[in-house]
């Protein structure tokens, strides 16, 4: 009977990560060298952002050879957090237009 000891994952997938955070940290860099403004600023800075923290959370975390489930338990929250403060932000630009268009009207 073969008993598995523990899981271990070749040490090129880790070299492959690895190039591949530096090349995002990279681009993350030129944004700044750029002088990138606006929108399109924040935009690739979040998105580069969220695609390293990603590859941290999946590879070096171990969470993408965990259960859909476990996945989910992890990920779900954070997204529920980022809707809510999303709705809020809509409700909180409403009451301030709301209350200038009150003020002005009057």
């Amino acid at each position: 009977m073969s008993q598995v000891i523990g899981q271990q994952h070749p040490i090129s997938l880790y070299l492959k990560i690895w190039a591949l955070l530096f090349v995002l940290s990279t681009m993350s860099y030129l944004v700044d060298y750029f002088q990138l403004h606006g929108a399109l600023r924040w935009t690739l800075i979040l998105l580069f952002m969220f695609l390293k923290a990603g590859l941290i959370i999946s590879v070096f975390m171990h969470l993408a050879w965990e259960r859909f489930a476990l996945k989910l338990v992890l990920l779900l929250p954070p997204v529920a957090i980022a809707i809510f403060i999303t709705l809020m932000a809509f409700e909180g630009h409403y009451t301030f237009f709301s209350r200038i268009m009150g003020f002005v009207s009057t």
